[in-house]
């Protein structure tokens, strides 16, 4: 199962990594869509076309060129997204585990604070927030970077408790104390002692997070607070398919639905297994 999802994930980053090359269509030429072509079943269904061959959505783009380029883009997003909140995490659980004290109380109350609420609401704040200070055409110019700020700013608390209480382990051990009886400042000791050692709980904690960041995104676009309208997106797809699904276009639902489900599962398998992995009591 987990060669599968291993599978699945690299087939999903080398098709989005050269969806240029892949898709039979840019979903970003809008100069190339036709209205005549819109609402076009899967080629096997009758009417259906071989350019096309999952369909069309309402604007005549194909849905397997806009799942591709989607994809590129739930994975772009998701990925800064756990850079973001993983360095933000880590840093500032590296701090409260070396501090302790009040600062370490301080992030601590905060991450706590954080955590009682859904990660959803605090990127729905965020996103919110930025709409009401900038005008449409500066919150559309940098959607995406609100998007991935809003989703990363979500998730930082689990990394800052997770690697605060591993740097509290590491402090014990001797090495640590030898860095430090020979004068090494505390920041080398952070960063080129205690935190090679730290990092393995961090992959782990990554791994899920970026499922969860793609589902994140995926469903703020589908609210339309997320990725504007004109980006192709796997939440604006179903978004868009949920106004079709009953008078018969299915297929602009059912197929991003699925290409999001596989994607989330396969990365979901692989943060189960590099979970167990990393568990030293499973070895």
């Amino acid at each position: 199962m987990t060669v599968a999802a291993a599978l699945v994930t690299l087939i999903y980053a080398v098709g989005t990594l050269f969806a240029p090359l892949v898709a039979p269509h840019d979903s970003y030429d809008l100069t190339s869509l036709s209205l005549l072509d819109a609402f076009l079943p899967p080629v096997w269904v009758e009417g259906g076309s071989a350019d096309y061959l999952l369909g069309t959505d309402d604007q005549g783009r194909g849905i397997l060129s806009t799942i591709i380029w989607g994809s590129r883009l739930s994975l772009a997003v998701g990925f800064a997204a756990v850079i973001f909140s993983g360095i933000l995490g880590t840093a500032l659980g590296l701090l409260s585990g070396f501090s302790r004290g009040i600062v370490d109380a301080f992030i601590m109350r905060v991450a706590e604070i954080q955590l009682t609420f859904p990660a959803i609401l605090i990127a729905l704040l965020v996103d919110g927030i930025s709409r009401g200070i900038m005008n449409v055409y500066e919150s559309e110019a940098i959607a995406i970077y609100v998007v991935i700020f809003s989703i990363g700013i979500s998730f930082w608390p689990q990394y800052a408790r997770t690697v605060r209480a591993s740097a509290i382990v590491e402090m014990e051990k001797e090495y640590v104390e030898a860095a430090q009886v020979i004068g090494r400042h505390p920041i080398i000791i952070m960063a080129r002692h205690v935190l090679p050692n730290v990092m393995g709980p961090v992959l782990v904690i990554a791994t899920i997070n970026l499922a969860l960041a793609i589902i994140i995104e995926a469903t703020l676009s589908f609210l339309g607070v997320g990725i504007p309208a004109t980006e192709p997106s796997l939440g604006t797809m179903l978004r868009i398919g949920n106004d079709y699904l009953f008078s018969g276009e299915w297929w602009i639902t059912v197929f991003p639905g699925a290409a999001l489900a596989i994607l989330v599962l396969a990365v979901n398998l692989l943060g189960d297994w590099m979970r167990d992995a990393f568990n030293p009591k499973l070895r």
